[in-house]
């Protein structure tokens, strides 16, 4: 038998109980923000068109184009379309572009602990290293936001083994990292803990469909369409998350940026589903009667 990582079982989704929503909507559905800044003169980072090697200034611009431009572009259009949005970021951020972050903390948007940059990342650290790092990142943004990260997504969706252990240690009511193999919420084992996984994608997320796959504008806003219409269908039979992840150093480029408004203006006031943030999932699903939701 192949091993395990041992965090919980296999389930398969048309034998798990049935669940709802607030007001009985069967679709929930968040966008995530990612928000980023790299040490200059680093190498790290993926670029658009090649390969970062060796570092390159054309990248660190690109990223620093989303804290400048792209994110102000995009708190427009979420302010047109009245729609929350999670943020993950890097805490550099705040102190690189306070403006940026602050303008989210203003619209009362959910500030999601990614770690100090995506030049650092979580599998190559020692565990007193990732430690330590996970609770200055933690007691940063709970001095700045004035209150503590809900949630976290480690930099470049690659934590260690020892991660899921130091996130709930540190207090952390869920986590993004295990998201990408379900459309569901589900409970992780985290040493003699538990955390709460939220699902979060890795096909419907701008960085690998433009970087990677090479989709256009009106590619990605069609797989955005496309995709919440399935789940919309399928959702009438089982509860499910619809996540889209977004980059505002890529969605926030003005070409992009209108296909993009005009998918998600296809979405905002659908009435039946639950436009949210991934703490609110998180908080209703922990709410839910035991017996319903998915144990570690």
């Amino acid at each position: 038998m192949l091993d395990s990582h041992g965090r919980f079982p296999h389930s398969d989704l048309p034998a798990r109980p049935k669940f709802s929503w607030p007001q009985g909507k069967k679709l929930a559905l968040y966008v995530a923000v990612n928000i980023e800044h790299f040490p200059y003169g680093v190498q790290c980072g993926v670029d658009l068109d090649r390969q970062t090697l060796p570092w390159s200034q054309r990248s660190w611009l690109w990223r620093d184009y989303g804290n400048r431009i792209g994110g102000w572009r995009l708190i427009e259009m979420f302010d047109e379309l009245r729609m929350p949005v999670g943020v993950i970021a890097n805490s550099a951020n705040y102190e690189h572009c306070p403006a940026l972050i602050a303008a989210h903390r203003a619209r009362g948007d959910e500030l999601i602990a990614h770690g100090r940059s995506n030049a650092e990342r979580q599998i190559e650290m020692p565990i007193e290293t990732e430690r330590a790092m996970v609770q200055e990142v933690t007691d940063f943004m709970t001095r700045a936001d004035g209150v503590k990260p809900a949630g976290w997504l480690s930099p470049y969706l690659t934590p260690s083994l020892n991660t899921t252990d130091l996130l709930a240690e540190a207090g952390y009511d869920y986590t993004l990292d295990w998201g990408i193999c379900d459309e569901q919420p589900f409970w992780v084992r985290a040493g003699d803990r538990r955390i709460l996984s939220v699902p979060y994608p890795i096909e419907l997320n701008d960085q690998p469909a433009v970087v990677y796959r090479r989709n256009t504008a009106a590619e990605y806003s069609e797989m955005i369409i496309d995709n919440f219409e399935e789940m919309l269908d399928r959702a009438r039979d089982t509860p499910l998350v619809c996540a889209i992840s977004l980059h505002s150093f890529i969605m926030g480029q003005p070409f992009r940026a209108r296909r993009l408004r005009e998918a998600l203006r296809h979405i905002v006031n659908h009435p039946d589903v639950w436009v949210t943030l991934p703490r609110d999932i998180a908080a209703h699903y922990k709410a839910l009667p035991a017996d319903v939701q998915l144990a570690a």
